[in-house]
Formats: structure tokens, sequence, C-alpha cells
């Protein structure tokens, strides 16, 4: 005989039971979803009672979980979000106006138990409430608030009763993506508009998949190319219905968009470019973007969601800055940015001579060969109706043969991608249970 100690008894009990199917379904499963180990089960010969035998540690999250399973409390998740920049802000204020109609309507009890920048953080409390609203916004200056400890950020949210559990990472750098995976395997749902993970190496790219599986947890990333436009979301239910992708082709860039949408010959091409780093449009060196390297990263994320096996590297790119101004600082290339003018308006007028405008598109093709490059589209074509900083992608497959499936719109900004960033979690909410 073995005495297995700091156990707890969980029970489902009701007359319904006998009748009504599914109930131990709903109640094994709760558990699951919530990382909660069973140790045992047993169901009384009356068919109104089934219970299990687990850890104690994991009892207030069981209970919760199982509650929430059947409607008996809201579906609470604790949130976590790191970077607290545009994207980030902007986020915690979008759901600081939905959060007491989540709560109230649909069930969704969405707990900001941590927020943390590059330098500061602010945790909530041993009543695991959350952060409060008020603070969300202001959390850096709060009383509170402690120099940013990544690892005590995460062990705050990983010691949580609650039964689910999410990091949002708002971040655009590379220094939490190599954490994904222990992450998910931890028992953490993770969210991110960061394109980095998903266009490292296959290697990698593969083990967050394999953490997801075995963690059985959700990694989100529909903003990875298109912000809060249904891309992703699309190419991956043509592809799990059977459809065969032939081509691919867009306008990923809104930055390259508006650049081209403007560029008609009366402005310089270098003061366009200005223009659009005063704006906001470009990063602060525009040669970010102007080297097609962003618009890469979004094939590869493309072409893999399509089940290509492709690396970055394989991605032949087309870039817009000219060699000579490559390895200059930010600021002597800006001073020399006019010496690439007079190619690029060679480039416009040919394209003007043959009536069409130019675009900088990224291509997909079936045998796997991808490209970045400066096209010419006719004006009839549907990426020269493009405006601002517009978006666009057709997708070319067996079902849409003859004329392409087209998603167009905003594809960049602080609102429309924190707003892909929240219905990524309403996504998570509804796979856990929440009502729709």
């Amino acid at each position: 005989v073995e005495v297995s100690r700091g156990k707890s008894i969980l029970a489902a009990v009701g007359d319904n039971m006998v009748s009504q199917p599914g109930v131990a379904g709903d109640f094994l499963s709760a558990l699951g979803q919530a990382g909660v180990n069973i140790d045992a089960i047993a169901q009384g010969s009356s068919e109104r009672n089934i219970s299990v035998v687990i850890d104690g540690a994991d009892s207030s999250r069981a209970l919760r979980a199982v509650h929430s399973a059947f409607y008996l409390s809201k579906q609470t998740i604790g949130v976590g979000l790191i970077g607290a920049g545009l994207i980030g802000q902007e986020f915690l204020k979008q759901l600081q106006a939905e959060l007491a109609q989540l709560r109230s309507s649909f069930g969704i009890d969405v707990r900001v138990r941590g927020i943390m920048n590059s330098k500061r953080m602010l945790l909530d409390g041993k009543d695991e409430r959350g952060v409060p609203e008020i603070d969300w916004l202001s959390f850096a200056h709060h009383e509170n608030s402690k120099s940013a400890d990544p690892n005590f950020f995460i062990n705050h949210l990983n010691s949580s009763h609650l039964p689910h559990r999410v990091i949002i990472d708002a971040t655009a750098g590379d220094s939490f993506i190599h954490s994904y995976p222990e992450w998910l395997k931890s028992g953490f749902h993770v969210i991110t508009p960061n394109k980095k993970a998903n266009t490292q190496s296959l290697d990698f790219y593969n083990s967050i998949r394999t953490a997801e599986k075995a963690g059985k947890k959700r990694f989100l990333y529909s903003t990875n190319v298109g912000a809060g436009l249904p891309i992703l979301q699309t190419l991956r239910e043509l592809c799990q219905t059977g459809d065969r992708m032939i081509r691919i082709e867009g306008v990923l860039s809104g930055t390259l968009s508006y650049i081209f949408n403007t560029f008609d010959g009366k402005i310089p091409f270098s003061e366009i470019v200005k223009e659009a780093r005063k704006l906001g449009f470009t990063e602060p060196d525009p040669r970010d973007d102007l080297s097609g390297t962003d618009v890469a990263r979004k094939l590869v994320i493309l072409a893999r969601e399509a089940g290509q096996k492709i690396e970055l590297k394989d991605i032949e790119v087309e870039s817009l800055v000219p060699e000579s101004l490559r390895d200059l600082s930010p600021t002597e290339y800006l001073d020399r940015l006019s010496e690439g003018d007079p190619e690029m308006s060679s480039e416009l007028a040919r394209a003007h001579s043959r009536s069409e405008v130019l675009r900088y598109v990224g291509v997909i093709e079936e045998s796997g060969r991808a490209s970045v490059k400066l096209a010419s589209f006719p004006r009839s074509h549907a990426f020269s109706g493009l405006s601002g900083a517009d978006n666009i992608v057709s997708f070319h497959t067996t079902r849409y043969r003859t004329r392409p499936l087209v998603i167009q719109g905003p594809g960049a900004g602080p609102e429309v991608t924190a707003a892909g960033v929240f219905a990524d979690l309403l996504r998570l909410a509804s796979s856990l249970g929440a009502p729709r």
C-alpha cells in the first residue's frame, strides 16, 4: 500500500448527469485544458457523480476551470503583456473599453496580471484580481512598479491559480522569441504580432509547434501578415479544407504601399521616403523597409502556412537601397538618399510608357520559388487600385483558379494590429469554452 499525501478530490454531482451526454467529457476536458493532472477517476453506480483525485496545489485552478466549463462562473484568463509600446498600449486601451462587456455578455473575465516594458514592470497582488485598469497605461510610474525582470515576471504569472494563462509578446525584437517553446510546454498560451519567431530556422519553427502539442496550448499570430486583415486565417482554412496553392502574390508592406501609391513622378522618390519617415510610416532608418527584408519575412510565414519548407535565405529579394548607400550611417544615408532618384524615375517612366504603375510585391510559386521585387501592373489590375498604406493579397488556388481570392485593407498601424491581437485573445477564449 502506498500513501500519496497532499491530494484533493473534486466531484461533479447532479441528477441530470444520467440523461445528459457529454457531462463527464466536459468535466475532464476542462481539467486537461487547465493543465491539471488527474491521478484517479471514479463514477458512482447511480451515474449522478464523477470524482477525480488531483494534486492539492491544483485544486483552486481545477475548481475554477470546471465552473467555467459549466458556465457556473466566468471563463477566467490571466494575461501577462510584454511590450508596452504603440501596439501594447493600444491593445490595453481596446481591452479596457470592452472589459465590462466581455464579462457581462460573454462570460469572459480577462485579468491583466502583469505588464512589462524594457525597464519597468507592474504585477498584481496575491488575490490574482489583475492590475487595476486605471493603472494599465501608466504602469511604469506606479509606486509598486519594479525594475523589469523577465524571469520574475514569468514566475509570477506561472504561480497563478487561474485556469488559463496567456503571454502576449508585443515586442518587435527577438529578446523573447526563443522562450516560446518553454512557455508553451509550461502551460502558457502565447499570442504575438512579432514575426521573428515564425521566420527563424525551420527547426525552431517546428519546435514551437511541437511544444504547442506537448503543452496542449495555443500559439496565435494572426497579425504576423497584414495586421488585422484575415490573411493567415483565410490561407489556413483554404489549406485545411483541401485547396491547393498555385500562387500567392501581394503588396505586403504598408510602408512601401504608401510610398509607391504616392510616387507619380511629380515629387522625387527620395522626398516621398523622407515624408513617409516624418509621418512614422517607415522605421527610423528607412533602409529597414526599403531592403525588402520585412516583406521577405511575411513571405516565409505565408509559404510555411501553405506547407512549404522554406527558409528566409531562400527568398530572392530585390533591395530598393542602392549598393553604394547600404553601408552608410543612417544620417549619411538620408543625406545621400537622392542619389537613387534617377534609377527610380527611370523605372517609373518605363511603367508609365506601358500605362502601368509600380508596386513592390512578394510572390510565392507552387514550385517553392519565392521572390520580393519591384514590378509594374496594368491600371486595371487589383494591385493598381491601392490607396494609402493598404496591403493586398491574392490567392490563386485550384478553387480560385479563374479569379483569385483577394483580401485588401489597412495592413499596418497600432490600432489594426492591436485589434488583431485582441481578436486572437477572443479566439483563444472561445476555444477554451467561452460562449460565442
